[in-house]
């Protein structure tokens, strides 16, 4: 007998669609960035750049933390590594996929510094990440008795202040 489940797809046995989609997108949004030459314009350019490498680079401190934070428990795969730990300190106090977050804002910072054609990936990299958690945190559920208080804990999934 198989176990339904509600909610987006695993997209493969460990969820390795939803990585495939996810460096898809950020690849793209690269590429669009890389070669839109015609950018956001000129009255909006210095200011808009300014606030694209501040988020480009909060995004790096944000990556580096919960990289570091996860230790040897970091996969790309939604499905968290045998013998892993949940990790709920750091970063992870305050936004249950940091890491997420922190692609999130790299990719909008990138947006701002290049070119408004960079918002189309970006969306879609957004919904990905989080249909990407939504199938994360079934596994986490399965995998730690812990996570359901510490998701009650830390409301935050990907962005804080937006549930």
């Amino acid at each position: 007998m198989s176990t339904v489940h509600q909610g987006p797809p695993d997209l493969g046995g460990r969820g390795g669609g939803w990585v495939a989609l996810q460096f898809a997108l950020l690849g793209l949004a690269l590429l669009l960035g890389a070669t839109d030459l015609s950018g956001w314009g000129e009255a909006y350019a210095g200011a808009l750049r300014q606030i694209g490498v501040l988020l480009i680079s909060a995004g790096v401190v944000v990556a580096l933390l919960a990289v570091v934070g996860l230790g040897s428990s970091l996969t790309a795969l939604p499905a968290p590594v045998e013998h892993g730990r949940l990790r709920t300190d750091g970063v992870y106090g305050l936004v249950r996929h940091p890491i997420y977050s922190a692609l999130l804002l790299l990719v909008l910072g990138w947006c701002l510094l290049t070119s408004p054609r960079v918002l189309i990936p970006f969306a879609l990299l957004a919904v990905v990440l989080d249909l990407k958690r939504q199938v994360e945190e079934r596994w986490l559920d399965a995998a730690y008795p812990e996570y359901a208080a510490y998701r009650m804990r830390v409301r935050w999934a990907l962005v804080p202040y937006l549930r």
